[in-house]
């Protein structure tokens, strides 16, 4: 089963707030910023969104050496994603299906059409980890290079109800 709640806040975060969650992990492992080498087993096309990918998760600081795996599969379950769309593009999302004489009797649903659904759900996942989203950028915190972490004045100010302290 997936985890439950809310993504957990950054420690920078919670120790601004005074919370004593802010100590739970002493030793978060903070691994070098550097590209990963690509996968000699990646596709041609994955190589190319893998190309694509590298530099700009570099500029956006989220990238590191341990990651080649996890970009790796994005890179290939994003090809098969646009072949299979691709396919239903050209095809459409059903095809006919005939009794004995040849008379349509209903409609299937190509298994192209399931393998978009199943495979974006996965995309989502890995886009979300790699801060490929509007959404999961919002939860990424990288400081620039020799500036001290900051933490928007707004993250630290404590909600009336106290619902949302953080901690």
């Amino acid at each position: 089963m997936g985890a439950r709640g809310p993504r957990p806040l950054p420690e920078g975060v919670l120790r601004l707030r005074g919370s004593p969650r802010a100590d739970l992990n002493r030793a978060p492992p903070k691994p070098p910023l550097e590209p990963p080498p690509k996968p000699g087993w990646l596709g041609e096309a994955a190589g190319l969104a893998w190309d694509e990918l590298v530099p700009r998760l570099m500029q956006m600081k989220v990238l590191s050496k341990i990651d080649g795996n996890a970009l790796a599969r994005y890179c290939e379950l994003w090809v098969e994603w646009q072949t299979a769309l691709a396919f239903v593009r050209k095809h459409g999302s059903t095809y006919p299906i005939k009794d004995g004489n040849q008379k349509i009797k209903s409609l299937g649903q190509f298994p192209q059409v399931a393998q978009i659904h199943k495979l974006s759900l996965a995309l989502t996942r890995l886009e979300c980890e790699f801060g490929l989203t509007p959404s999961a950028r919002t939860r990424i915190n990288v400081p620039m290079s020799g500036e001290p972490e900051e933490v928007d004045e707004f993250a630290t100010r404590p909600s009336p109800s106290g619902y949302f302290a953080g901690g």
